[in-house]
């Protein structure tokens, strides 16, 4: 209840407010998912949402997972979150793709901060190659690494932050999807990245009270800022309402769109919030609570 008497108020304040101050973009209508033909697929899709923020989508033909990446550039360095899933030359294609950039923008070259949502599989797949690189700086997917790197003293409850050089990212421990799990937000175009916390899909939970907890976090943080978009690291949603495509699936002709907005993560709240601490699947309009059972120990 108390989600839904902040609306009201947040409302009345924007009618007497000037639109935000952040950097506009565009998102495509479809993305390339996996076929039908894969021979005609491109490994990659790689989407310009304005001229210093990239969106890459790994093909459903080279991982069904079909996850999406992040490429963000500042004036001193350049930040990608994530790194692919399966046998992926995320290193190669990167470096080419930034080495466009640096051309376009008449520069010799930028540094390369490569840091995660989280540590499973499909989001970690090119640390090794891309760790190899010159000029790269790679944060490892890890409770104590990501402390250190964006200073975060207290883990999950502070905020930290990167400085890419005129450009903050905000950083938003969020475990309950897994223990490592972070958020980011960039505070110039308003894009939050919340990985496998919140996309168009299931919504796979490991610790629920974890996971309700850090979706309050979310919510807290983004009361007070802008949010163009909630963008996260798949599509398993079709764009029919409470229809999702099966684990596994390559072609999706008919997915969901990728952005989903701050009504979403308020909706997800409350959802939780009416499980009252005890953890149970439902399936919403764009996105299903998905708890798995906890793994016994070995």
């Amino acid at each position: 209840m108390k989600f839904l008497l902040a609306i009201p108020a947040a409302i009345a304040m924007a009618g007497a407010q000037t639109p935000p101050a952040v950097e506009t973009g565009t998102l495509p209508r479809t993305w390339i998912t996996g076929g039908p033909n894969c021979l005609e697929v491109p490994d990659w899709q790689v989407h310009a949402y304005n001229a210093t923020f990239f969106i890459l989508r790994e093909s459903g033909c080279t991982n069904y997972e079909k996850p999406f990446l992040y490429l963000i550039f500042g004036k001193e360095k350049a930040l990608l979150v994530d790194t692919g899933a399966g046998t992926v030359d995320t290193a190669a294609f990167t470096g080419k793709l930034i080495e466009k950039w640096s051309k376009t923008n008449q520069r010799a070259s930028i540094p390369l901060l490569v840091v995660h949502t989280h540590a499973h599989g499909d989001h970690i797949a090119g640390d090794k190659d891309l760790a190899a690189l010159p000029n790269v700086t790679l944060i490892p997917a890890t409770v104590e690494a990501q402390q250190k790197a964006f200073g975060i003293a207290d883990w999950p409850g502070q905020a930290g932050s990167i400085d890419l050089g005129g450009r903050v990212i905000d950083v938003l421990a969020i475990p309950g999807h897994q223990a490592a799990h972070a958020a980011y937000y960039d505070r110039a175009t308003g894009i939050l990245l919340t990985g496998d916390h919140l996309y168009p899909g299931r919504l796979y939970i490991n610790d629920f009270p974890a996971y309700a907890a850090s979706t309050e976090r979310l919510v807290r943080f983004t009361e007070t800022r802008p949010v163009a978009h909630i963008l996260g690291n798949h599509i398993e949603q079709t764009s029919t309402p409470f229809v999702d495509y099966k684990v596994g699936t390559v072609y999706q002709p008919e997915e969901h769109s990728l952005e989903l907005g701050r009504a979403n993560l308020l909706e997800l709240m409350a959802a939780l919030e009416s499980l009252h601490g005890t953890p149970k699947r439902i399936f919403l309009r764009d996105i299903t609570i998905y708890p798995l059972e906890p793994r016994a120990a070995k």
